[in-house]
């Protein structure tokens, strides 16, 4: 470790570790909150309940990347009281970073990023038990990933993307997705399968077991008296698709059955897919502003925008002129939005509350727009048509 990495890591408590080659796990959590946790987090079990505060405080993250959008993610996060959190990233800080990234300053600069980082995060709740990892994540086996409960990987293009989920998948874990380009940004979720509970007031209908969707099933139903109303506690089922095969599957029929909703289709998504397939013929470099690039991203949101079956006059120049403009950069509104989104889903994600993202959510803060895509492979809808 470098003389400087150290130094940061020189105020930090004992339960703050770091490791070069891996994260160190930390001793198990008691299952129950204490009276003490209950007034720092009253504010939040208001929202979400005991339950689901006990069982943040005992979920153990992995967090890769530590640029603007993973500051955001890491302190929503840690202020939200989960029991564990592991940064990593194996880049050092850049003059560039210092323009949106709150936990570094210019005395960082050539530090590891996670490093540098350590200390502020951790400020921010001494209670939660912070690891650093300095490795790059694309040397760590799938074994690696089994010791998390969920992982977050941001600002990655979508070959490393795909072999992180893939890692997930293998050892049956969470995977959340997160990117953020200037004035635009995604979130996506890969939980596998995942289930999760509505509570609502109980109708005159009777809720009965049943496939909403093609990846939505109500699998039970149960009722409870609270304060003489009838509240019902609907518990559901979602099954989700890896990146790779979300980042080629067509919209869902119900999108582009008529005209009027195919011009509603944001061209951020043909934009995204072209940006991930000009990474993949170059190496994985952003496009520049020579005439090549440009030319050759003008060819591949064409081919992208017509696969998904858009209209050609909804895929302006203007806006891919903008969203050539902003990729690559870091715009701290932005990146608070998404944070806040991507830490907000695995917080109700973990607590079994609320419906989930399913699967992509794309983000225009031009439009101050966030659309929510269902992208999966091709199968049989419930009458038997094809989506």
């Amino acid at each position: 470790m470098a003389h400087d990495e150290q130094q940061a890591f020189d105020g930090l408590e004992p339960h703050v570790a770091s490791a070069a080659g891996g994260s160190i796990l930390q001793p198990p959590r008691s299952q129950e909150i204490s009276a003490d946790e209950i007034a720092l987090y009253d504010r939040q079990i208001r929202l979400w309940g005991v339950r689901a505060q006990e069982k943040l405080r005992s979920a153990n993250l992995l967090l890769v990347g530590m640029r603007a959008l993973a500051n955001e993610i890491a302190k929503n996060l840690m202020l939200a009281g989960i029991g564990s959190l592991t940064i990593l990233d194996h880049h050092l800080v850049t003059e560039d970073d210092l323009g949106s990234q709150f936990f570094i300053s210019e005395l960082h600069v050539g530090m590891n990023r996670a490093a540098a980082a350590a200390s502020q995060v951790r400020a921010l709740n001494p209670r939660v038990a912070l690891s650093v990892d300095m490795e790059n994540i694309l040397l760590k086996p799938p074994e690696f990933y089994s010791m998390f409960d969920l992982i977050i990987a941001t600002d990655l293009d979508l070959s490393p993307l795909s072999m992180i989920n893939a890692a997930c998948r293998f050892v049956n874990k969470p995977f959340y997705a997160a990117g953020s380009h200037g004035m635009y940004g995604f979130v996506f979720a890969d939980l596998i399968t995942h289930e999760f509970v509505i509570e609502r007031e109980k109708s005159n209908l009777c809720t009965t077991v049943k496939a909403e969707t093609m990846t939505r099933s109500i699998i039970a139903a149960n009722a409870k008296d609270l304060n003489g109303k009838q509240i019902e506690m609907v518990t559901k089922r979602e099954i989700y698709s890896p990146i790779n095969l979300a980042n080629t599957s067509p919209l869902q029929s119900e999108q582009v059955s008529s005209r009027r909703r195919k011009l509603q289709v944001s061209p951020l998504l043909t934009c995204l897919r072209a940006l991930w397939e000009f990474q993949a013929l170059r190496q994985q470099s952003l496009p520049t502003h020579s005439h090549p690039d440009l030319e050759l991203f003008t060819k591949l949101a064409t081919e992208k925008h017509k696969e998904l079956q858009l209209p050609p006059e909804t895929l302006r120049s203007e806006f891919l002129r903008s969203f050539l403009q902003n990729v690559g950069s870091e715009i701290a509104p932005v990146t608070a939005f998404l944070g806040g989104q991507v830490a907000q889903d695995i917080i109700n994600v973990l607590g079994q509350r609320e419906q989930p993202i399913q699967n992509f959510l794309l983000f225009d803060s031009e439009d101050c727009k966030g659309p929510v895509y269902a992208l999966h492979p091709i199968f049989p809808s419930l009458d038997g048509r094809v989506v």
